[in-house]
């Protein structure tokens, strides 16, 4: 497993583990952020990273990015 800041624009990735206290997972979860979920990494900058979720589109700085694990 690896945080979802180092996967490449244009990857697709499984949601493997979500770290961080219960707040941050339960606020990533209404995002649409959950476990065993597909997410496609659309554009990286330097660790912050715009991932298109379902039919949405998110923007994530390197902090939340990091929690992710795929």
């Amino acid at each position: 497993m690896m945080p979802l800041t180092m996967a490449g624009a244009g990857e697709t990735v499984t949601i493997g583990k979500i770290t961080g206290k219960d707040e941050v997972r339960q606020h990533l979860a209404e995002l649409g952020f959950v476990v065993g979920s597909e997410i496609k990494v659309v554009n990286d900058m330097g660790g912050n990273v715009i991932v298109q979720v379902k039919d949405s589109r998110v923007a994530l700085d390197k902090t939340m990015a990091n929690r992710i694990m795929v």
